[in-house]
């Protein structure tokens, strides 16, 4: 493994408002970190400049939003799709559900393929996989050429059944490539082979759309970095550039991913079962569940919601990905006035350019972070370490403005703001959790990105959570996230069989080609055949049921053709999430995935500290809001590179790091364990 063995490693996210870099020294034992604001017009000038700041690395990890902004904002290629005739709406016809029963004004996400772009064929393959009709090999070539001189520059080919044989998608994607090289052009058996092929088309035409701008992109990064990168996946695994320029839909949750991985690790390091993870950056927040040890995976998300925080309103991906609510509640969220003159905050932000209004770049809008340096949350003369000076009378200009509006003070309406984002971001988090069918007084929360430690202390008590942790690195935890991920790859393929009856041969060759397409990938990486590890699971549902919950199935069972196994999996996590079995009922598999990965390139995470004196001495003190007392306090602030393992710090207080600042209210109280973490103890869970 050759490349990943260099002395030193760099992880680095790019968010729409900042730009982590944590850098691992081997010699040293230790990593580094650094955070800068993003540099919108090209993301690789902050990239080059964070790591440059920390003396450079010869390998990078990499997370980046490009593929999720790209779909929103429609920045993709021209794309067309190539389809089986008679199939050519099924991206207009969707999966025929309304999203908002009672909305008579509903609007769906645009196709990402107008009508006039998508094209049929002759050809067919069978439920079976067998071949039905051969494909017309010559209008494939007159497709191609019909859009080709319409200005398309990608390619979906999408056939129904693919995904039981990939024959016919595989030989138009060949013929495309052949007659016009100047196209991009993917094929949905190679991006998504699964059953329902509305899911399948729009994950394929995702691809596409994003493929030529992720590749420029990636090559780009690699000629200023003078070697490709490692790309961090939306399921928590990092892969080669190459196989991330072939799927780029991969990479649609990419930063988030790196944060939940980080929860992981130090979930794992510090030997918690239950955990959610909290992440507040400057553009959203996101929440995920960590349970022993590993995030919580689905493989089926929507992207480019017409209305945000409406499932159904978005168009479908089917990929691995860390099982997160993502909520447009960040640091450069900006507050305004609804219609009935209610306080709104999110989800549109300032960004990194204009930035906050306290960022002194020409933001006027007051946002979250405008209203944090108001309430005395941040020092104006030491956000981020000091790297940058808040301009509070820019702050206070927009927060009274907005004032006018609502008719109150400044401090109220900063105070209105805090309370707004953080009851948008529990009422989320309890919604999803639930979901999930649990209960968020059980777990500890992890609290980190820019923002989280800020808001995590109303937040964790509007859930009734009564532990919050804050690593060490709080404010770049997603970088360091993408130092602790493992390099993977998840493969998968439908083969529907009966739950109780599988066709154990059929099953065998299924896991066979999955394990040699994984092992493939990870080779390409210079992962050692010996260090590769392979998880198995399956999408199970009973007969008659829509949708399919994905079962961790143990090796031993599909390798020992154990039936019985394969049934006692089901119905364990069948019962988890809904508390009951359907004993009469059959079951079936409908779709088998095998995962393989590494051990990640750094085992253990310790960041470097300058400090050389421990105490538990304030450096300072500062008024602070507080809804709990009502009005402003005189707060003690405490440096945390000063405080020792063991020591303690009594809420009302404010602890600070170059990154982050943790909020500690009244009913709080902080230790710090012997790794470093603030682990604070919330007396009161009751946050209404």
């Amino acid at each position: 493994m050759n490349e990943i063995q260099e002395p030193r490693i760099a992880g680095v996210d790019v968010g729409g408002t900042f730009t982590d870099v944590a850098v691992h020294d081997p010699v040293r034992g230790v990593v580094e970190v650094h955070k800068l604001p993003t540099t919108p017009d090209d993301p690789t000038d902050a990239i080059i400049d964070g790591l440059n700041a920390l003396g450079g690395a010869p390998l990078v990890v990499h997370g980046t939003t490009l593929v999720t902004n790209a779909l929103i904002e429609r920045r993709g290629a021209p794309t067309g799709l190539i389809t089986t005739t008679g199939w050519r709406d099924v991206l207009e016809i969707a999966n025929e559900l309304r999203y908002d029963t009672f909305d008579l004004f509903l609007r769906r996400a645009e196709a990402l393929v107008p009508r006039h772009l998508r094209l049929t064929v002759d050809g067919r393959i069978g439920a079976d996989g067998s071949e039905v009709e051969p494909l017309d090999e010559d209008a494939v070539r007159e497709a191609g050429r019909r859009l080709l001189d319409q200005g398309v520059r990608a390619v979906a080919v999408g056939f129904i059944n693919s995904y039981r044989n990939g024959v016919h998608e595989r030989r138009a994607a060949e013929i495309l490539r052949e007659a016009f090289p100047e196209l991009t052009v993917c094929a949905s058996a190679d991006v998504a082979p699964e059953i329902r092929e509305y899911e399948r088309f729009s994950t394929a035409a995702a691809n596409a759309f994003v493929q030529p701008l992720a590749t420029r992109y990636l090559r780009r990064l690699a000629d200023r970095l003078g070697t490709p990168p490692m790309i961090m996946l939306s399921d928590g695994g990092i892969t080669t550039a190459r196989a991330a320029s072939q799927r780029p839909i991969a990479l649609v949750e990419s930063g988030p991913a790196a944060g939940a991985m980080a929860a992981a690790h130090m979930a794992t390091t510090c030997g918690f079962e239950d955990v959610v993870a909290f992440d507040m950056g400057g553009t959203t927040a996101k929440v995920s569940l960590v349970h022993d040890g590993a995030p919580a995976r689905t493989h089926l998300m929507e992207v480019a919601r017409a209305h945000r925080f409406k499932r159904g309103s978005g168009f479908p991906v089917r990929v691995p990905t860390v099982d997160l609510i993502e909520i447009g509640a960040g640091g450069g969220s900006i507050a305004w006035i609804d219609d009935l003159g209610l306080l709104k905050v999110g989800p549109r932000s300032s960004g990194a350019v204009p930035g906050p209004a306290c960022y002194g770049k020409g933001g006027t809008e007051p946002t979250v972070t405008d209203a944090d340096l108001e309430l005395g949350y941040l020092a104006p003369d030491s956000f981020l370490g000091g790297a940058m000076t808040l301009d509070t009378a820019a702050a206070g200009r927009a927060l009274d403005a907005l004032a006018a509006g609502l008719r109150t003070d400044r401090r109220a309406t900063a105070a209105g703001i805090a309370d707004v984002v953080n009851n948008a971001m529990a009422t989320a988090a309890r919604l999803y959790i639930s979901e999930q069918g649990r209960d968020p007084r059980r777990y500890r929360m992890v609290a980190f990105g820019g923002a989280g430690p800020v808001h995590a202390y109303d937040v964790a008590r509007l859930l009734h959570i009564g532990e919050v942790v804050f690593p060490r690195g709080a404010g770049v935890a997603s970088a360091i996230g993408m130092l602790v991920a493992p390099r993977a790859v998840e493969c998968t393929t439908s083969l529907v069989v009966p739950l109780d009856d599988p066709d154990w041969d059929a099953v065998d060759a299924v896991l066979k080609d999955l394990e040699g397409q994984a092992r493939a990938q990870l080779d390409e990486a210079d992962v050692d055949p010996a260090d590769v590890r392979l998880e198995a699971a399956a999408d199970m549902r009973y007969v008659g049921q829509g949708y399919e919950l994905t079962v961790p199935i143990p090796l031993d069972v599909v390798r020992g053709h154990d039936t019985a196994g394969l049934v006692e999996a089901f119905e364990t996590e069948y019962r988890t999430r809904f508390d009951r079995v359907l004993k009469d009922m059959p079951a079936q598999v409908i779709s088998w995935r095998l995962r393989a990965l590494s051990s990640p390139v750094v085992k253990t995470v310790e960041l470097a500290t300058g400090a050389t004196a421990h105490s538990t001495d304030p450096v300072g003190s500062r008024p602070a809001y507080f809804a709990e007392i009502g009005d402003y306090t005189d707060t003690p602030v405490y440096r945390r590179a000063a405080l020792a393992p063991g020591g303690t710090v009594s809420g009302p207080a404010l602890i600070e790091e170059t990154e982050s600042t943790v909020v500690v209210g009244p009913s709080g109280s902080v230790r710090v364990d012997d790794m470093g973490n603030l682990v604070m103890t919330i007396t009161s869970g009751d946050g209404e």
